[in-house]
């Protein structure tokens, strides 16, 4: 039976996910959490700062592992969902090549924009002047606007194997007549993100919190994608049959 979106079913719906794969998930996200951490200490440690081009190269590599580990995650808790009612295999989890160049071709559109505007708008006009101050909050109100309308477009490249410019248009389109719900949960969110910093600002254990807290927050907005999904056509009510 089709069931409008609802925000607190959401939330339901991810912490039951959470429980029933907790070890898998939390598994996952330690594995993860080390390769990028190992990784990182070693660039830092063996790639030298003085030189501009290499240390591009070496901020492309850790931005690529990012996107590998955050795309894997993904393609993980998608395939928990639909491998409810089947056995998957390790290599299912695993994010194709064409999925890390389209996510890695939408950050570079998203920090062209923001860099467009900052060289064409807000370097033109003088910062101590009223126009650079509304230009500001202006560039501010249409970057948070665009992302709320975009956040969907990595759940696109992993579940409809979408291209870059096809997953925005996608999530634009998702978004249509659900922005308030999504705020809202969005909100939870990042009321959960400023308690854990919070956490971690009084004993660097409860930093150890990320290893659950992130995870779960990207299986919230996984089936935020699946509800809203089916909220705009007449499904059943199961994250997993909205393919």
């Amino acid at each position: 039976m089709y069931h409008p979106f609802s925000v607190a079913d959401t939330i339901k719906t991810a912490w039951d996910i959470f429980k029933k794969n907790f070890i898998t998930i939390i598994v996952y996200s330690v594995i993860a959490f080390f390769m990028i951490s190992i990784l990182g200490i070693l660039v830092g440690i063996l790639i030298p700062t003085d030189n501009f081009y290499i240390g591009i190269f070496a901020s492309f590599i850790l931005v690529f592992i990012q996107a590998y580990t955050t795309l894997g995650l993904y393609k993980l808790i998608f395939t928990l969902i639909d491998s409810e009612y089947y056995e998957f295999e390790i290599k299912q989890v695993l994010p194709h090549i064409r999925m890390i160049l389209s996510y890695l071709a939408v950050i570079f559109i998203i920090g062209f924009c923001i860099a467009t505007y900052k060289i064409f708008v807000l370097n033109k006009i003088d910062k101590d002047s009223i126009a650079y101050t509304v230009a500001d909050y202006v560039g501010a109100i249409i970057g948070l606007y665009s992302a709320l309308r975009i956040m969907f477009f990595n759940s696109y490249i992993v579940d409809d194997k979408s291209g870059p410019i096809e997953s925005l248009k996608q999530s634009f389109a998702l978004t249509n007549d659900y922005l308030a719900k999504v705020i809202l949960l969005l909100s939870i969110i990042i009321i959960m993100i400023v308690v854990l910093v919070a956490l971690s600002a009084l004993h660097t254990l409860f930093g150890l919190l990320v290893l659950f807290v992130y995870p779960f927050v990207n299986i919230m907005l996984i089936v935020m994608y699946r509800k809203l999904i089916y909220s705009h056509q007449d499904v059943d009510d199961d994250v997993a049959e909205t393919l």
